[in-house]
């Protein structure tokens, strides 16, 4: 039998209704294509779709996060919470003045620089700086950018901002990541049948394309093997997913390096029994360019984001693994509900344009059918005593 399935070994087609690239964009993708091609054919053929989207997201110059593109806020292809309000900041910096440890912020993949510089405003109007702000960044551009988002905001506070290269070893303080794991790479399985593929991408007729290899990767197919028992995932289906083993590699290193800490991961995602569903049976995988979502990681490499769901269960079970204590899982609406995020609305003014402005971006921030149920709030911990705020109403943990 072949090793390869040839119904998956087709192109992909192109996503309707998305705005044209420049000029620009359409050369950087160009040069990107060229660079998959290169790497591809090194590779004897195919690469995984990790490979592939690690290197469309982050290849130095050409990745989506290594080059100088604009990405966040209205010029760019998302907006984050950071971006929508700054009651976002607010809460988690109340959430900050709550916590028994150590004075230090470390903020992993910074974005903007958006949400660091209205932390460090609000804790500064409570009398509560960080000893340091320190931010995990990889990206050079994206640095320049987040320090010219702080001096414009608080140049007051520029001297508490450290960059890292790395995490700290030993590190006390809180720890932050908002939309940090949807965006790392992810490895793709199909079942049909009662076989095991795991997809690759391939160059073909001059396009990038698809190929699924039955799997002989012992980590992928005990995996599969577990959610096929725990989802009760249908195998007589075509079903095609994702499994973000560096997520989990990278929160147990996260907690290998913690001394007394605590981690906040704000994300879209499910727990293993939702994500996995099996209505849910194309995965979660999506992109965005300018603001219009697709499907489809194959076009535009280098000039669009490519992110799929977090499984929330993976992520603690692999903070279980790394010795750190999971201490809430909840919505991010009742998160920020929890933190006091209505004490911002005063009543009083309810009539005036800064109260009704306001209280659009709690309805961004919280709504259903907004980001307040679609994002997730894990929060661990290691080598802390106490209670954790934000969790006291509708704490989700039963269901990891």
């Amino acid at each position: 039998m072949s090793a390869s399935d040839p119904q998956s070994d087709k192109k992909p087609g192109l996503a309707g209704g998305l705005p044209a690239p420049s000029r620009e964009a359409r050369a950087h993708c160009g040069r990107m294509m060229e660079y998959l091609q290169s790497i591809i054919a090194a590779a004897g053929g195919r690469i995984s779709f990790e490979q592939y989207m690690n290197t469309a997201l982050f290849a130095p110059q050409l990745g989506y996060y290594r080059c100088g593109t604009e990405k966040f806020g209205a010029a760019g292809d998302f907006i984050t919470a950071a971006e929508i309000s700054p009651l976002f900041a607010r809460c988690l910096a109340k959430f900050k003045t709550q916590l028994d440890c150590a004075n230090n912020i470390l903020e992993v993949g910074a974005g903007s620089g958006k949400l660091a510089a209205e932390i460090l405003r609000w804790l500064a109007k409570d009398n509560a700086l960080p000893d340091r702000y320190f931010i995990l960044e990889l990206s050079e551009e994206l640095r320049q950018r987040q320090l010219q988002t702080i001096r414009a905001t608080v140049p007051e506070y520029i001297d508490k901002v450290v960059f890292l290269n790395d995490i700290p070893e030993q590190y006390d303080g809180l720890v932050l990541a908002n939309e940090l794991l949807d965006a790392m790479p992810v490895r793709r399985f199909r079942l049909m049948g009662d076989k095991v593929y795991e997809q690759f991408v391939a160059w073909r007729d001059g396009v990038l394309c698809y190929e699924d290899v039955i799997s002989n990767d012992t980590r992928l197919q005990q995996r599969v093997d577990e959610l096929i028992q725990q989802c009760q995932i249908n195998t007589s289906r075509n079903f095609l997913s994702e499994i973000n083993f560096m997520a989990e590699d990278w929160i147990k290193t996260v907690g290998d390096k913690m001394h007394a800490a605590v981690v906040v991961l704000i994300d879209y995602g499910y727990p293993r029994s939702s994500y996995y569903h099996t209505q849910r049976s194309a995965g979660t995988l999506m992109c965005h360019f300018q603001h219009r979502a697709h499907p489809d990681p194959l076009i535009l490499p280098g000039v669009q984001d490519i992110t799929a769901h977090v499984d929330f269960t993976a992520m603690a079970d692999a903070a279980l693994q790394a010795q750190m204590d999971v201490v809430g899982f909840t919505t991010q609406g009742y998160f920020l509900l929890n933190m006091g995020l209505l004490d911002a609305l005063d009543p009083e003014a309810h009539q005036s344009r800064e109260y009704v402005m306001l209280a659009n971006e709690v309805k961004k921030l919280t709504l259903p059918g907004e980001m307040g149920e679609h994002f997730k709030v894990l929060c661990l911990s290691k080598g802390l005593d106490g209670t954790i705020p934000g969790f006291e109403m509708h704490d989700m943990r039963h269901l990891l």
